[in-house]
């Protein structure tokens, strides 16, 4: 086995995004900013109201998923479909917009703290125009894995820790994601399998932990480097971070705002789409 190290550290910007609601931006802060599959990393977090409160009012995408995961707080996402999800704290709301969805994610509270991640992940060409739906995934069908006294969330994916493989919330996806949630007790040590195949990222949010010798920053992608597995070690307070890793496409990237296509042409049609109200047809 071999320890992936510390390769590249991308910073989260303050932005604001929907109606203004203020995120910290990893990935995604311009557009030759990705790891393939990903294409965005928001953060979210903030115990005043007119930070969150203003939400994000119905809005179009194209061509890729989005994954929100809400730590704290309540979230109301409804769609062009019909559909109605209730997103509470611990809860995943994993979203295929493919060939063209609309819907609205809205604060369900006027006080306390709302704090959770937005993940938007590629799709290949063969998929962009694949039917739109999402799934609700409660926080009790998510895996919780202890490992030396540490405990892993396992939103997506599989890890095969010893002689046991766990397979998480969500699977069977052709970029093979891992998304898991670390919760590192103080001066915790933990060593989990990435794939050698995958591009990964750490994300701390809480605390201090080290990859190897390097320290993790806080509120920033930290990508990794060439591998099959990494090494982590909380600090005196522990540590809270994510890990997100997935298969790279390996496809031309073309975004405009919403819309993830692999050609300038597909982009346009898409905006002809949604001006026509055929967006989703």
């Amino acid at each position: 086995m071999t320890d992936r190290p510390l390769k590249q550290v991308i910073a989260g910007a303050e932005t604001s995004d929907g109606a203004g609601v203020r995120i910290k931006r990893s990935l995604g802060q311009t557009q030759a900013v990705r790891l393939d599959p990903f294409l965005m990393l928001d953060e979210f977090g903030s115990a005043d109201a007119a930070d969150y409160i203003a939400g994000f009012p119905s809005h179009p995408h194209r061509g890729f998923e989005t994954v929100t995961y809400m730590i704290e707080g309540h979230m109301l996402h409804q769609d062009h479909l019909g559909n109605r999800g209730e997103l509470r704290n611990g809860g995943v709301q994993w979203m295929t917009a493919g060939r063209g969805i609309i819907h609205s994610e809205m604060p369900q509270q006027e006080e306390g703290t709302m704090r959770g991640f937005q993940l938007w992940l590629n799709l290949p060409a063969a998929e962009k125009m694949t039917d739109a739906g999402y799934r609700d995934i409660q926080p009790e069908q998510i895996p919780s894995i202890n490992v030396d006294g540490s405990q892993i969330k396992l939103i997506a994916g599989n890890l095969v820790l010893g002689d046991t493989a766990h397979r998480g919330a969500e699977s069977g996806r052709s970029t093979q994601p891992i998304y898991a949630d670390l919760h590192l007790e103080p001066g915790g040590e933990v060593t989990l399998p990435v794939p050698e195949t995958h591009n990964g990222l750490l994300y701390l949010y809480e605390g201090e932990a080290r990859l190897g010798d390097a320290a993790l920053c806080l509120s920033a992608a930290n990508i990794l480097g060439d591998g099959d597995q990494i090494r982590l070690t909380a600090g005196a307070a522990g540590a809270r971070l994510l890990l997100i890793a997935g298969k790279p496409i390996g496809e031309p990237v073309v975004q405009y705002g919403p819309f993830v296509m692999n050609t300038s042409e597909e982009i346009e049609q898409a905006l002809r789409d949604y001006r026509d109200g055929k967006l989703t047809a």
